[in-house]
């Protein structure tokens, strides 16, 4: 049977990934949807220093590892969205963003959950311009500014300190009389010079103009309220709002059990009311919301569903042997060494070139401005390994006055196709971290034969008939900005009218000043209309298209 898997797991946080790992393990032939956060939460996180066995490290090196675990022993990874589900037969349906049905005899739900937005007045204006919820993806973007961290749990004290890094001063408003984490999370935030804490105190509104200008305040214990402005009026502030989670559960509304929140209900062995359906994680109802109970969630499912898969087989009379060379494996591990590309990666990488359909030059193009000497040769080293892995890759240099291109910031990474068309995909920095991957789907749609999309969404991209320029600004570290870098490119790679740019803002600071970016992903079309937050190529065609 076609796309017939014996696990479908549903989510590549701890809880997805040890999940996978497990059955990796016991031989199931599996696949991963990583969604739009690979890692989950902890992928987001600093500082991890409450996992057993591991001194200090860091969300992303966990995930990195966890992944790069199942990857060998076999499992497979798909990039794409579980975008519906069908759970009443004996062989379960997920049809993915792509297109396609993927068919297995059990699934794994761990889509985790997300932060929850507070509701204070000017949220929801602010957000995306002085209103954050992830320290890690745009805590930079306020360097030298007053901070303000919303809570008094786990996170709240902990993003507190992480925060300091880039402000002159944090401040925590807590609406509770005390931290409600634990007292060594919370001691590391009351001892910090630079976190000043406001308990029972609670934020009423924001208000400004393009940014927050003033934050109006009440102490909830003696009924006083206070205003908060910058001393200087041209500056601004951030308010990070770290109040709790939400389950990401919409898909399965009236599907599977939950209870009142919208968590899904399993029981000791994460079987949920519906036969061979299963869930882990934070997407279930539980008292410790942490990386050590995800994990175990996990390996408890896929142990639990190893058995269930045996018999179930053989009731059907079917037979599925694992492949870790499936076409689903989209085989984009980003962890990287300080030599860009390390030598796990290159393996995955070369069987992933052969199918290139037609050569593909990289084009390094640079600037004569001194200042930018380091950050040049960065770009040239991180091309001149790429272009070793296969013969079908070649490597140019250009001097910025040697081309006549659309864009005007250097250096850049521009992409050509075999006959020396320019393809419209540009990168204005090295496309390390979460971008190693939009780099590689990037060449592997310049050099066909792509990525796969459905029919309405071809007819679309075909129908571009105006020139449109898309500059996709984003942070290394953000999990959110790879889907929307390849959106966009993806659609330039189909249509000539189209110039995609994925460019690492930090990296051009004027355009952080130009656009008041507070926040990535930030989308730029035409050098005018500005857009917020991750989007697919259906949401970068509205755009586009408008």
């Amino acid at each position: 049977m076609e796309n017939l898997y014996d696990l479908i797991i549903i989510g590549a946080g701890p809880a997805g990934l040890a999940a996978a790992l497990y059955a990796g393990r016991a031989k199931l032939k599996a696949l991963v949807f990583e969604g739009e956060t690979p890692g989950g939460q902890i992928g987001i996180t600093a500082e991890v220093v409450n996992y057993p066995g591991i001194a200090k490290t860091n969300g992303a090196a966990i995930a990195e590892t966890m992944k790069k675990q199942a990857l060998n022993f076999g499992v497979s990874f798909t990039s794409a969205d579980a975008v519906k589900i069908n759970f009443e037969n004996d062989i379960k349906e997920v049809v993915s963003s792509d297109g396609k049905t993927l068919k297995s005899v059990a699934v794994i739900v761990a889509t985790g959950a997300k932060p929850r937005s507070l509701g204070f007045e000017g949220e929801k204006e602010f957000t995306g311009h002085g209103v954050a919820y992830c320290a890690t993806c745009d805590g930079e973007f306020f360097t030298g500014m007053d901070i303000f961290v919303i809570g008094a749990g786990f996170a709240a004290a902990e993003e507190a300190v992480f925060l300091t890094r880039f402000a002159k001063k944090v401040m925590i408003i807590a609406r509770e009389p005390e931290f409600t984490c634990s007292k060594t999370i919370a001691d590391k935030a009351l001892t910090n010079d630079k976190i000043e804490v406001f308990f029972n105190t609670e934020l009423l509104s924001l208000t400004g103009d393009a940014v927050p200008k003033k934050a109006r305040f009440i102490n909830n214990a003696t009924k006083e309220e206070w205003v908060y402005e910058p001393a200087d009026p041209n500056d601004s502030f951030g308010v990070f709002v770290f109040v709790g989670y939400e389950p990401v559960s919409d898909l399965f509304k009236g599907i599977l059990d939950m209870d009142e929140y919208g968590y899904l209900v399993t029981d000791e062995d994460m079987k949920t009311n519906i036969e061979g359906v299963y869930a882990a994680g934070d997407i279930r109802p539980k008292r410790l919301r942490q990386l050590v109970t995800a994990v175990s969630d996990g390996a408890i499912a896929s142990t639990s569903i190893e058995r269930f898969v045996e018999v179930k087989k053989e009731q059907l009379g079917i037979k599925i042997s694992q492949s870790s060379g499936d076409d689903n494996n989209d085989n984009d591990d980003n962890s990287m060494s300080e030599s860009f590309i390390d030598s796990d990666i290159k393996e995955q990488l070369i069987p992933l070139f052969d199918k290139f359909e037609n050569p593909v030059t990289i084009a390094v193009i640079t600037a004569n401005e001194p200042e930018k000497g380091a950050f040049q040769n960065e770009m040239l080293q991180f091309a001149k390994e790429f272009s070793v892995l296969s013969d079908k890759i070649s490597l140019r240099e250009y001097k910025k006055e040697d081309v006549n291109l659309s864009f005007d910031l250097y250096p850049a990474l521009a992409i050509f196709k075999d006959d020396g068309s320019f393809t419209g995909i540009t990168f204005h920095g090295v496309p390390g971290g979460h971008e190693f991957n939009s780099f590689v789907f990037a060449l592997y749609n310049a050099a066909g034969p792509g990525q796969k999309v459905e029919p309405h969404i071809t007819e679309r991209i075909d129908g571009i008939n105006k020139r449109y320029d898309i500059r996709v600004c984003v942070s290394l570290s953000c999990p959110l900005c790879p889907e929307t870098v390849t959106s966009a490119q993806l659609i330039a790679a189909r249509n000539q009218n189209v110039s995609a740019a994925m460019i690492d803002v930090h990296r051009f600071p004027e355009l952080i000043s130009r656009y008041n970016i507070k926040s990535v992903p930030v989308i730029i079309t035409d050098d005018e209309r500005v857009f917020l937050g991750k989007k697919d190529v259906g949401q970068m065609l509205d755009i586009i298209l408008g």
